[in-house]
């Protein structure tokens, strides 16, 4: 493993995590994820005014993840000099014309094409958040600094897709949207006057990703990384028809079930964010393991609602997947934020896309149970990849 000088202290704490940098992030992060699932809430509506049938605008979700196996690795070999600020203010403003754009087209196929910007803007903000995040905390403090990204994620969880939902009951969907898109823009001048300057690394290209893929114990990392989001997935994206196999459960119930998990994602969090930096190889092998326990007792337990609603709430709380894989690139590879960032960004994009259609063929031809079981095993194996994937990177880096 390539090791860094320890960072000589020379100013308070306060002055080295730069608190208003990474309030903005988490706002974007926010905004983002929020804009990325709010057609979810307003789906029929949107299927209704554009003359298509749900599942072809439950197409608009797709392309952002599609969008992201191609723009995750190449933006850092697009841009490879543009000061990764600017290059987040022309993302934000980016998302904001996809937005507005949503809110005034008149066919499917014109959302479609929009909601590709916002999959470019999410994706290249995935994979400069570590660099930009090393740049406001410091460092020894990586960890605490992509808390503040992935909070916005499990924020936009919690509030920002309901929020969505709840405005479009007095506004149409459209006015939603176009209130994003606003959002977004005002956004793009807070990035511009409130984040410093962050240079940016070494130019990034197919060679450097494969050559950091080559480095001890990163491509079982890597590997594990995406069985983790693969195993997850796998189980959450059907999470409506787990919880629906509870006696006489009411769509209200379900509601309060969701939202729980939620807010055990941004408690874990929170809580996690904070130690992140000194236990990030724990928690590489730990939360997954917790996950495939959790996914397994939601078959277990699904006679009880009090039962599920405490794994749910468990599940979610180790669900901040992105906090510790961003974690365990910024400490494994530090001279390769770049390269470890985009990595991470196409693992998770294709991974979730495998889990929605492999997991769509079991749901239809087999069960739910045994999708569920898959996930967990899935999992287990991530969890089992990592440990022996920081077993490697130690030994390298005592050799």
């Amino acid at each position: 493993m390539t090791t860094t000088a320890p960072v000589p202290v020379t100013s308070s704490r306060a002055d080295r995590i730069r608190y208003g940098g990474l309030t903005v992030l988490m706002l974007m992060g926010f905004l983002l994820v929020t804009a990325e699932f709010l057609p979810n809430g307003v789906l029929t509506e949107m299927a209704d005014a554009l003359g298509v049938t749900p599942g072809q605008a439950g197409q608009t979700v797709t392309v952002t993840a599609l969008v992201g196996l191609v723009v995750a690795p190449t933006v850092g070999l697009i841009f490879p000099r543009l000061d990764r600020r600017s290059l987040l203010v022309w993302m934000a403003l980016a998302a904001a014309v996809s937005n507005l754009v949503v809110a005034i087209a008149p066919n499917l196929i014109i959302v479609l094409l929009a909601r590709f910007l916002l999959g470019a803007a999410l994706s290249a903000f995935w994979a400069m958040s570590i660099t930009v995040a090393v740049r406001l905390a410091g460092p020894e403090h990586l960890g605490r600094g992509v808390m503040f990204t992935s909070a916005g994620v499990s924020l936009a969880t919690v509030a920002g897709v309901p929020l969505g939902v709840m405005l479009s009951e007095f506004v149409n969907w459209q006015a939603v949207f176009a209130i994003a898109g606003v959002l977004m823009v005002l956004l793009a001048v807070a990035l511009r006057f409130v984040l410093p300057s962050v240079p940016a690394e070494q130019a990034s290209s197919i060679r450097l990703l494969v050559d950091t893929l080559r480095r001890p114990g990163i491509a079982l990392g890597m590997i594990g990384h995406v069985s983790v989001v693969l195993g997850h997935f796998l189980a959450y994206t059907y999470v409506r028809i787990a919880l629906e196999r509870i006696p006489d459960v009411d769509a209200s119930t379900i509601v309060v079930l969701l939202a729980l998990f939620g807010l055990g994602g941004l408690a874990g969090n929170l809580s996690i964010g904070f130690i992140i930096d000194r236990r990030f190889a724990f928690f590489a092998v730990f939360a997954p393991a917790v996950i495939a326990v959790s996914v397994l007792a939601m078959i277990l337990l699904s006679g009880t609602v009090i039962g599920v609603g405490i794994v749910v709430l468990v599940w979610g709380f180790f669900s901040s997947w992105l906090l510790v894989a961003n974690t365990w690139v910024g400490h494994r590879m530090p001279d390769r934020l770049e390269a470890g960032g985009s990595l991470v960004v196409v693992g998770f994009q294709g991974a979730i896309t495998l889990a929605a259609g492999v997991g769509g063929l079991l749901v239809d031809t087999l069960s739910v149970e045994v999708v569920y079981v898959i996930g967990a095993v899935v999992l287990v194996l991530g969890a089992v990849l990592f440990g022996v994937s920081n077993r490697v990177s130690s030994r390298a880096a005592l050799g």
